[in-house]
């Protein structure tokens, strides 16, 4: 549901992007800092002169700040997910959309940290995700399906272990 009412602000505005690159944007910018501005999130998803209703804007300021307490929350940790199409969508629209969610995911990384220097497994991850931008959205069958779904499941995990690696990489430098 989230997804679709979140699109639906995006084609209404005509942006450049859908729904689930700009929920990769917003995971982006909260993995390199949890207290990033959805202000600064919506700027960066709008042009100047596009001009947001109220409740738009409630809209995209409650997903951006459910995503901070997703990645944020110790106990709900396992509730984090990709803003994506939901399983009755045909598999080729969700291949594109987690296509489009990685390229934004990251430009949010690159926006909130200009820096190729990776704590811990990040290197390692930022480059199974970039690979990942190149899919090809073509996809049908079982086994698609299935690796649809595995790579799903790898990226809910790798967001959660950059968050908490990146923390602790600021942590650290905070300390010397």
């Amino acid at each position: 549901m989230a997804y679709q009412v979140l699109n639906s602000i995006f084609v209404r505005h005509d942006a450049d992007q859908g729904a689930a690159e700009a929920h990769g944007i917003a995971v982006g910018m909260l993995c390199i800092d949890i207290r990033a501005k959805a202000v600064n999130w919506m700027g960066e998803l709008f042009q100047k002169d596009v001009s947001l209703t109220e409740e738009e804007k409630n809209i995209l300021e409650s997903i951006f700040e459910q995503t901070r307490r997703l990645l944020d929350g110790d106990d709900e940790q396992f509730a984090f997910d990709l803003l994506l199409p939901g399983d009755d969508e045909a598999l080729p629209e969700r291949v594109e959309a987690l296509r489009c969610w990685c390229q934004g995911f990251l430009f949010g990384i690159g926006y909130a940290k200009a820096t190729s220097v990776w704590p811990g497994e990040c290197g390692e991850i930022m480059r199974d995700i970039v690979e990942f931008t190149k899919m090809d959205s073509d996809a049908g069958g079982e086994e698609d399906e299935n690796d649809f779904v595995e790579i799903h499941e790898y990226l809910r995990s790798a967001v959660l272990l950059i968050r908490d690696q990146m923390a602790t990489d600021s942590d650290e430098q905070t300390r010397h």
